[in-house]
C-alpha cells in the first residue's frame, strides 16, 4: 500500500494519483495499485510557517503517523516545499518517506552531464530553504528566474492553480520558463506540484512523459513510487 501525504495543495495531490493510475493502467479495478490518499489541506502552509518550524512538522507527522497506522508500506509527499521537514519526518516514523529532491537529482545524474545549468521554478520557501541546492550544488548550476519573475510569473501561477484557474496559471507561467530557456538551461524541474498542472493541463499525458526539457517531479515521483510498489 502506498501511503500519500496529500493536501499540499489538494490538486497537486490528485494530480499525483491521477499519474499514479496512468502509470499502471490496468484491466480491471483489480490491477490497479493499492494507496491512501490523506488529502489533509489543515497542514499549515508551508511558506509562511518556515520559521514556526515545529507547527508544520507536528501537523505532517499526524498525517504521516495515520498513514502508518493504516498499513501504508512508504510514504510521499507531493509538496515540495513540505520536504524542508523530511528528515526529522523521516526520524520519528517507522516506515519510508521518498524525498522528491533526492530522487529529481538521481534522475538529472543519469540525464544531465556535470556542471550543466539546471533551471528551477518552486516557491521562494522552497529556495530560500535550499532543499533542491544540497543536493544539486556539487554537481550542478542550479538557476532559477530572477525576482521580479519569481513573484509576477511564477507565485501567480502557483496560486492560480490552487484556485482552480488552470489557463491563467499556464498564461503566468511562460515568461519564468522562457527565461529559463534563455538562460540556456538543460533541464528545468517543476519543483512546485501545482506547477506541472500549469504547464502540461492541456497536453495528453505521452507528452508530458516525453517531455525533453521539463523534469516534473510529481510524475517521476510516481514513476519511483511504482517501483517500490511492485518489489513489495
Amino acid at each position: 500500500m502506498i501511503g500519500i501525504l496529500g493536501g499540499m495543495g489538494t490538486q497537486a495531490g490528485l494530480d499525483f494519483c491521477n499519474k499514479i493510475s496512468m502509470l499502471n493502467r490496468g484491466k480491471t479495478d483489480q490491477q490497479y495499485p493499492l494507496f491512501i490518499l490523506y488529502n489533509k489541506s489543515n497542514i499549515p502552509k508551508r511558506p509562511e510557517n518556515i520559521k514556526k518550524y515545529f507547527n508544520v512538522l507536528k501537523s505532517l507527522l499526524q498525517g504521516c503517523r495515520l498513514l502508518q497506522k493504516n498499513k501504508c508500506k512508504f510514504i510521499v509527499m507531493p509538496c515540495n516545499t513540505a520536504h524542508y521537514w523530511h528528515d526529522d519526518l523521516q526520524k520519528k516514523i517507522k516506515i519510508p518517506l521518498l524525498s522528491i529532491p533526492k530522487e529529481v537529482y538521481l534522475h538529472t545524474k543519469k540525464s544531465c552531464k556535470k556542471n550543466s545549468k539546471i533551471g528551477i521554478l518552486c516557491t521562494e520557501a522552497t529556495l530560500k530553504t535550499g532543499i533542491y541546492s544540497k543536493y544539486f550544488d556539487k554537481n550542478y548550476k542550479l538557476v532559477s528566474p530572477r525576482k521580479s519573475l519569481q513573484k509576477l510569473s511564477v507565485n501567480k501561477a502557483i496560486k492560480f492553480v490552487k484556485m482552480g484557474k488552470i489557463k491563467l496559471a499556464e498564461k503566468a507561467i511562460k515568461p519564468a520558463v522562457n527565461n529559463l530557456i534563455k538562460m540556456k538551461c538543460k533541464k528545468i524541474i517543476l519543483g512546485c506540484t501545482e506547477l506541472p498542472i500549469a504547464i502540461f493541463a492541456y497536453k495528453s499525458f505521452k507528452k508530458i512523459k516525453k517531455s525533453k526539457v521539463f523534469i516534473d517531479p510529481n510524475l517521476l515521483l510516481a514513476n519511483v513510487s511504482m517501483k517500490k510498489y511492485r518489489k513489495k
